[in-house]
């Protein structure tokens, strides 16, 4: 049998590759949610915020402009 030597440089690319191999298992996850799905779903917890708010100051905007013209009839019919 033959037996190879590993060369310094084969030993930096295996190393390098080991590193890269964490990386990916912190930003996609190993059997629990990586990084990035994390950040997914923090986005989207922020949009459906976000949407809420935004009905909410639609809906005031109409109450406060269905006052307004109340008020603008009150005056105008005295």
């Amino acid at each position: 049998m033959h037996e190879f030597a590993v060369t310094d440089f084969e030993r930096q690319v295996l190393e390098d590759l080991a590193e890269i191999k964490t990386n990916m298992h912190w930003l996609l996850g190993n059997g629990k949610p990586g990084y990035i799905q994390e950040l997914t779903e923090r986005v989207n917890r922020h949009e459906r915020v976000v949407q809420r708010f935004t009905g909410i100051g639609c809906f005031l905007a109409t109450l406060l402009t269905l006052v307004h013209v109340g008020l603008d009839y009150l005056r105008w019919n005295r």
